[in-house]
């Protein structure tokens, strides 16, 4: 776990970070839905599962930028910068109706992170536990795909005052909108380290993520 402290005196959003964690303690979320259809086809097409292609994506996406790489450490009380941050996502059992936390490791090269990622599934599918382990994984972001709803809002609550700086992402269910499969995703981010800019920026980069990707720059058309 490579990181740098940081630099409170020099950081560029050094008096935001003051006023959100000494003055106003409060995070914030936004849900919006992003474009998914040429993801979809993408998995379709090269026979490979659509949530771990978009959980690349998504890992890529926070990766490119130090602001969502942010965690404050306790009992350090230090801000601290990760070389990279890796996904925590979930493992639902439908027998018991409970989940598994799987811990991925994110790899820039895509083949790398699909296998074993898909390995981490099939091991935590096997366990009935929840197997959470905070403590030890300090530079994860949790990443939680609620598959029964395509929904249109979702708000997170964190005890009041909580200095929680990784991000924390939802998303739900697609659902064809004018042709076009749409995807509700919810970013929460703590102000005190993110503002609209910021959390918006996300979206924005997955989609353009998602057209690199499948090699169908946004705007391209396509049919489902």
């Amino acid at each position: 776990m490579d990181f740098h402290l940081v630099d409170i005196k020099k950081y560029y959003r050094k008096d935001v970070l003051r006023h959100f964690s000494e003055d106003c303690k409060c995070s914030l979320s936004m849900t919006a839905r992003i474009d998914v259809t040429d993801l979809k086809q993408f998995s379709v097409q090269t026979e490979t599962k659509f949530y771990v292609n978009f959980l690349y994506l998504l890992a890529k996406v926070l990766n490119s930028r130090e602001d969502y790489r942010m965690v404050l450490r306790y009992p350090e009380n230090d801000l601290v910068c990760y070389d990279r941050i890796n996904p925590a996502h979930y493992v639902f059992h439908e027998d018991t109706e409970t989940c598994t936390p799987v811990y991925s490791v994110y790899d820039p090269a895509y083949d790398k992170f699909y296998a074993a990622c898909m390995a981490d599934i099939v091991k935590a599918k096997k366990s009935r536990e929840y197997g959470l382990d905070a403590e030890n994984h300090i530079n994860w972001f949790d990443a939680s795909y609620i598959s029964w709803v395509s929904y249109d809002s979702m708000n997170l609550e964190l005890p009041d005052g909580y200095l929680y700086f990784q991000p924390i992402i939802n998303w739900g269910r697609y659902r064809e909108e004018s042709g076009r499969l749409m995807m509700p995703l919810t970013v929460r981010m703590n102000h005190a380290i993110a503002d609209g800019f910021l959390v918006a920026n996300v979206f924005r980069l997955l989609e353009m993520e998602i057209g690199n990707f499948t090699g169908k720059p946004e705007g391209v058309p396509n049919e489902i």
